[in-house]
């Protein structure tokens, strides 16, 4: 297993212009591995969930992440979690720090699952995936999600893909001398 990779992201399936068409092979039940994995963390305002400055905020992370020559097209992911009913955290992956944003390193074990559907559904898919992480004997420490499309680009093409990304709980052993 490579670190830090995540697996091959096409974005030169774009007609819309916005979002590229995502293909989940490959992404299903994948074990990922990041040692200090570099991302820019954005916070967005929601209410009850529901974003509400997403699209500026992904914007400008953008073009920041752009400008400094730090995104990788070949090996991108944005985690995404809902911290509160009114707040969610966005790590960006990059190539290097960024500056005059909020760059941050991740570590650790993570496990992936695919989901269509809307987005509403995530509370289900949630459900689903920690039974699933349980009957392989972990846990889950947090629950990211991977969007890989904005609501107009998943209508025009007809189905929206969601990475589910559980980083996995940390067991320490301790030995008995």
């Amino acid at each position: 297993m490579q670190i830090n990779t995540v697996p091959a992201y096409d974005s030169s399936d774009n007609p819309t212009g916005c979002c590229p068409r995502f293909n989940p092979d490959g992404w299903d039940n994948q074990h990922l591995r990041f040692q200090n994995k570099l991302f820019v963390r954005a916070v967005t305002r929601s209410e009850q969930h529901v974003p509400i400055d997403m699209g500026p905020v992904f914007e400008k992370t953008f073009a920041a992440i752009e400008r400094a020559g730090a995104y990788d097209e070949t090996n991108f992911i944005v985690l995404s979690r809902d911290v509160s009913a009114s707040e969610a955290e966005h790590y960006f992956s990059v190539t290097k720090p960024v500056a005059g944003q909020d760059t941050v390193t991740l570590n650790g074990e993570y496990l992936t699952r695919v989901f269509e559907g809307p987005y509403e559904d995530a509370p289900n898919w949630e459900k689903q995936f920690e039974a699933q992480l349980a009957e392989g004997g972990h846990e889950a420490a947090r629950i990211f999600y991977f969007y890989t499309t904005c609501p107009k680009c998943a209508q025009v093409y007809g189905k929206n893909f969601v990475v589910a990304v559980a980083e996995l709980e940390s067991k320490q052993l301790s030995l008995i001398h």
